[in-house]
């Protein structure tokens, strides 16, 4: 039997820590879909504005919007729909949101 993710839903979303926050006010949320042999799947958003993270295994599609992230060794990677990107545990980014960010990721 197959079950139809909703990857259009709403995602709840709150204020970024401002200790994160580089500009304006973004604010962040995920909603887990399921669970596959231990891995997560997931719908991930961020508004518009600047923030540094520290991220976890992950490999991500973007559905919507655009951003550019920029990896503590300088390498960036412009973001749009269809973009798929992994990341690896203990990496610090700064995340520059320029239109809401929608992903899907498999965490």
């Amino acid at each position: 039997m197959f079950r139809v993710l909703d990857v259009e839903a709403a995602v709840p979303t709150a204020p970024l820590d401002p200790a994160t926050v580089v500009d304006g006010s973004p604010s962040a949320g995920s909603r887990a879909l399921a669970a596959v042999a231990g891995v997560e799947v997931g719908v991930w958003e961020m508004s518009p504005g600047t923030a540094t993270d520290v991220e976890v295994d992950e490999v991500f599609v973007v559905l919507s919007g655009s951003a550019t992230v920029t990896f503590e060794d300088g390498e960036r990677v412009d973001l749009a729909a269809g973009s798929v990107v992994r990341l690896r545990a203990g990496e610090h980014t700064t995340w520059v949101v320029h239109e809401t960010l929608r992903k899907i990721y498999v965490a």
